[in-house]
């Protein structure tokens, strides 16, 4: 087995379901690029009895023709079958695990299963009858159903209301790497660079796999930006398009969504996302659902607010990265990256998706507070501005079941922050408002996340609890 990076659990999950004394029914997802197959195939190897990989916007009798070359692979059998659906298709499945060894345990691989899925193909109501006349009445059976299409997955299979209600056994949802697994996985590569430089490659990357392993690590992280991004013909070019294509029907109103929520730091009130998109009801219901499934956005609550005020922000780097700087860019220095990286605009970016990054470790932060143990709720608060006075914010706060409030701040920077007169009296503004505005009699502690802690001085006495970069790499 090639070394699997920070996926110990799911390894476990897998190899447990192997040494079980019944069948197994288990759905892997994620989103494209982040490990599935290579999880699987390096778990399982030389042990599968039967693999098939579906095929994207091919016709059902074209599935089933390779369909049919792959079990002429795994029997040995000098020609391939005929077949007419996926009906026939099981029942040849089911004659070649009938004719293997009794005691050892068939592993059966379907990877990009929605694709499988065409329509009028028939293909779910076969697997259900496969599974259920078949494949459970026995006890060798582990059947392990892969696909990137997250909503497919789970409306199909996790949460089926027809022949497979209740029938899968396991789940795995591989998601991103947070900056602990992504410093592991980069220096795995040999790149040996420091947690600021891995912080900066996770802004751009998004913590997917295999977008880091198209990294040089004899270059620079912003030579490999300018190479993967904004080179000519740059591999990643075209990426993001191609995920979402990967991933839904009707993708164009997914990156409307998405496009929406990249231009605003705050996040938006699904009337807000109606307003600007013009999607409503059902369909962006369907939308939202799906892209929180899939890590893409969030959804994130005004302090004390109702369900309606419920804001939805993207938590996805790499799609921050793509709308900001890809997807708008019309410069054709293929070197952008290494001429503007100190530019205003970089370094607002770097600061708003700092705060998105640190959404994303919030345990992390948690731990460091001492309160993994505390039963907390988490939001943002906001007050409106008026004719006499501005509005403001806070970015993240922490209610603690122990009467106590953390109030934090995201700072993003290459050195120890240093707080200075005006910003100590915006924090203590901020908090008098907070108390004054929700009414609350917790006590209230300023917390401040940034890279490399407050610089001491006079006025960082204002500052009652520190996270820095560090604790955020705690694994």
């Amino acid at each position: 087995m090639s070394k699997i990076i920070a996926r110990s659990a799911e390894i476990e999950t897998l190899e447990r379901l192997y040494n079980s004394n019944k069948s197994d029914f288990i759905v892997v997802y994620g989103r494209r690029r982040i490990g599935k197959t290579f999880l699987v195939n390096n778990v399982f190897a030389d042990r599968f009895t039967f693999s098939y990989v579906g095929s994207r916007k091919q016709k059902p009798q074209k599935q089933l023709q390779r369909f049919a070359e792959q079990l002429k692979e795994y029997s040995g059998s000098r020609y391939a079958p005929t077949l007419k659906n996926w009906e026939e298709a099981f029942n040849e499945l089911k004659a070649l695990v009938e004719g293997k060894p009794k005691k050892k345990k068939k592993v059966i691989f379907f990877d990009e299963m929605p694709w499988i899925d065409t329509p009028r193909s028939s293909f779910v109501e076969a697997l259900e009858y496969f599974w259920n006349a078949w494949a459970a009445q026995r006890s060798d059976i582990l059947f392990i159903a892969c696909g990137s299409a997250t909503s497919w997955m789970v409306n199909k299979l996790v949460k089926n209301r027809g022949g497979l209600h209740n029938r899968i056994t396991g789940q795995i949802y591989l998601r991103p790497f947070r900056l602990g697994e992504c410093e592991e996985y980069l220096h795995g590569l040999g790149c040996k660079w420091d947690r600021y430089t891995v912080l900066q490659c996770h802004m751009a990357l998004g913590g997917v796999p295999y977008y880091m392993s198209l990294l040089n690590p004899k270059q620079s992280l912003a030579q490999n930006i300018d190479r993967l991004f904004f080179a000519k013909n740059a591999p990643m070019i075209e990426e993001f398009d191609e995920l979402f294509n990967a991933l839904f029907s009707q993708a164009e109103k997914y990156i409307a969504v998405m496009k929406t929520l990249a231009a605003t730091k705050e996040g938006l009130l699904r009337a807000d996302i109606i307003e600007k998109t013009g999607l409503s009801g059902g369909p962006l219901t369907k939308i939202l659902d799906n892209l929180e499934r899939c890590d893409f956005i969030m959804k994130y609550a005004h302090y004390k607010a109702t369900v309606r005020n419920t804001l939805y922000k993207i938590c996805d780097p790499y799609s921050l990265f793509y709308f900001k700087f890809i997807n708008a860019k019309n410069s054709k220095d293929e070197h952008w990256w290494t001429n503007n990286m100190h530019s205003h605009s970089v370094e607002a970016w770097e600061g708003f998706s700092f705060e998105t990054i640190c959404m994303l470790h919030l345990d992390q932060i948690k731990r460091k507070l001492g309160i993994s143990g505390i039963s907390t709720n988490t939001s943002t608060w906001r007050l409106l501005g008026d004719k006499e006075s501005k509005g403001t914010q806070i970015d993240l706060v922490i209610d603690r079941s122990d009467r106590i409030i953390n109030l934090c701040e995201m700072e993003f920077s290459e050195t120890p922050y240093t707080i200075n007169k005006s910003y100590e009296e915006q924090l203590r503004n901020r908090m008098a408002l907070f108390k004054a505005s929700t009414g609350t009699r917790k006590s209230l502690v300023t917390t401040l996340v940034t890279t490399f802690g407050v610089l001491p001085g006079i006025h960082s006495g204002i500052v009652q609890n520190e996270v820095v970069m560090d604790d955020l790499f705690v694994l």
